[in-house]
């Protein structure tokens, strides 16, 4: 019996044109040896299984090669290439940086490359998973990977390339490997597959490269093993079996049921699929994707941003002419935060539940609401929905004025009376009674002590104010406002009480009346002074408490007050040292001057 061979080596591309999924890179390498113009040193670098190592040996097979073609590739005749295929040529060395990452193992490639080849033009040397060198490998290796001989070229792979260090990346030219798409991945297992005379389903190969994540490698070994199972057949069947891969019909059917609000169904069928063993992750990403495709498939320039089969495109188009957009823009939405939350959630499951049954009501917000919400309550009677009427304005009462002379409007029946027709003229409606020349309109019990807040620009405003108001009546004259004559020294005690009575609250405010005492300027204007604006706006703030206090206590409702910065200019003052301090209070008091020299003090500077 032969040996087997794995289709990842068999089928391994043995020329730039048959690398799958990389056709910038190797244009890029193709058109440097066409116009020689080869670097000493590539890096190689990507995901695992995307062609690193396979390109860097078709490159050192075609420098070396003696009749390359006209589209840059080996000719596979001559004795290079020959010598390439049975892997002995002495002009080609592979090194496994993994094993072979000491000072040591470098200084012994340094020493090779010294000698020229033997035959063909290049030295090549293939260094695999160079992250691996350690950092001292890396310093021995600069300077030859920096200036080699002409003859010398050096081709890293590497799957970390943040691992390595700068100055080895300053050296190389860089060439990033991308994953390959599942359309690429499929197609190279659709001709493996005529190549083995393997009977594949379409959509089974999509589903291996979709499994495969973008390495080829990876399909190429899933595929081997759904052969073997499936006894050179595979079907869609047989792949989500045996590979754990759920079958996008699921998302198909929930997706149907949220368009409708049919969240019973959604939850039966998530517990089929946590029933076969599918995390609860896997399935809120699966179907963030099929949410996603389906709103690629609603303009026609983003359907191929969707990486699926033509029969499956066919279902997603079929579907999303039924989704609305803002449904598929609200359940993404969803989705994306149930992702985010379901790792740290304590019932996992409720959190999926909790998700669906949110995307339902996206879909039919009415078929929520009556499958959730209990039945309809009790109807309201008529007469309790209307808006209450407002009762009438209240006036002073009269007591010799007749009753008769009030009259109401009647208020409508409830049917009739809406809440919108109840406007501020009914209200205004009720005739005022038509008081009696010589009757006295009765006060309220309480006089009015509060005022308007003011500022200092409105300060004779008020006072102009009050002294127009003329009173009603002899009676409102003597009790709202109260006129008495008061000295300096009340006005000077009724500071000190209300500064007293806020020293806790504000040390500020307290500052503010007590440094200055006020003045008495034309009997009713009171005038403080402060130091600055910050004590300013302090009694500012409490302008209104303080003026009413003043009224209260003076018994008077005239008094005015202004508050003014003291123009008095404050002379800088001069910063002493501790030696002078300590001079000047020896002038102040010559017993320390006396106890210093007795005790010999100085300071200590």
């Amino acid at each position: 019996m032969d040996n087997f061979i794995v289709s990842a080596r068999k089928y391994r591309p043995v020329t730039f044109d048959t690398v799958v999924g990389q056709l910038s890179i190797t244009s890029t390498l193709k058109n440097a040896i066409r116009n020689n113009q080869l670097a000493q040193a590539f890096l190689f670098c990507g995901p695992r299984g995307v062609g690193k190592t396979t390109c860097a040996r078709i490159l050192a097979k075609t420098i070396n090669c003696e009749n390359p073609s006209s589209t840059i590739e080996p000719c596979n005749t001559c004795t290079s290439c020959k010598t390439f295929n049975e892997s002995s040529s002495f002009n080609i060395h592979e090194l496994d940086a993994a094993s072979n990452n000491s000072v040591d193992d470098i200084r012994n490639l340094v020493e090779q490359v010294r000698i020229p080849p033997q035959m063909g033009k290049y030295k090549v040397y293939i260094i695999d998973e160079v992250h691996m060198l350690s950092s001292a490998a890396f310093n021995a290796f600069l300077k030859t990977l920096e200036e080699p001989p002409s003859y010398a070229k050096f081709i890293l792979a590497t799957t970390e390339k943040h691992k390595i260090i700068p100055t080895i990346l300053s050296r190389c030219q860089i060439f990033d490997f991308k994953r390959i798409t599942i359309q690429d991945i499929a197609s190279h297992l659709a001709y493996v597959a005529s190549c083995e005379a393997v009977t594949a389903d379409p959509e089974g190969l999509h589903l291996i490269a979709q499994k495969a994540d973008g390495a080829l490698r990876d399909a190429l070994s899933i595929f081997d093993q759904m052969v073997n199972l499936g006894d050179h057949s595979i079907t869609k069947e047989l792949v989500l079996e045996n590979l754990n891969v759920l079958d996008y019909d699921y998302y198909f059917r929930i997706t149907d049921y949220m368009l409708a609000g049919n969240y019973k169904e959604c939850l039966l069928i998530l517990n089929e699929i946590i029933q076969k063993g599918f995390e609860g992750q896997h399935f809120i990403t699966g179907l963030g994707e099929h949410l996603r495709n389906l709103l690629m498939c609603l303009d026609g320039s983003t359907i191929k941003l969707i990486e699926a089969s033509e029969s499956v495109k066919e279902k997603y188009l079929s579907q999303a002419r039924n989704a609305p957009v803002m449904f598929l823009i609200n359940t993404l939405e969803i989705n994306n935060k149930c992702d985010f939350t379901y790792r740290a959630a304590n019932n996992k499951r409720l959190t999926l539940e909790i998700a669906l049954i949110q995307m339902c009501q996206q879909g039919n917000p009415a078929m929520i609401s009556e499958s959730i919400q209990p039945p309809a309550s009790i109807p309201i009677p008529v007469s309790q929905t209307v808006a209450p009427t407002p009762p009438p304005r209240e006036l002073a009462p009269a007591p010799a004025a007749p009753p008769q002379i009030i009259e109401e409007k009647p208020i409508s029946p409830p049917a009739v009376v809406k809440a919108e027709t109840i406007s501020e003229p009914e209200i205004t409606s009720v005739e005022e009674p038509v008081q009696p020349q010589n009757e006295k309109v009765p006060l309220p019990e309480e006089p009015i002590q509060k005022y308007p807040a003011a500022s200092m620009h409105s300060i004779k405003g008020i006072m102009n104010q009050g002294s127009q108001v003329a009173p009603k009546t002899e009676k409102e004259n003597i009790t709202l406002r109260k006129k008495e004559s008061f000295s300096s020294e009340q006005l000077v005690s009724a500071f000190s009480m209300y500064a007293a009575r806020i020293n806790d609250d504000s040390a500020m405010l307290f500052t503010a009346l007590t440094a200055h005492e006020p003045e008495l300027k034309d009997d009713l204007i009171i005038v403080l002074t402060v130091d600055n604006a910050i004590l300013l706006k302090e009694v500012n703030d409490s302008f209104n408490l303080l003026l009413s206090f003043l009224k209260e206590e003076l018994k008077n409702d005239f008094i005015s007050l202004e508050v003014i910065v003291s123009t008095h200019i404050i002379e800088n003052k001069k910063f002493l040292s501790d030696k002078d301090k300590l001079d000047a209070m020896k002038l102040k008091s010559p017993e320390l001057a006396t106890l210093t020299d007795q005790l010999n003090l100085e300071l200590d500077i």
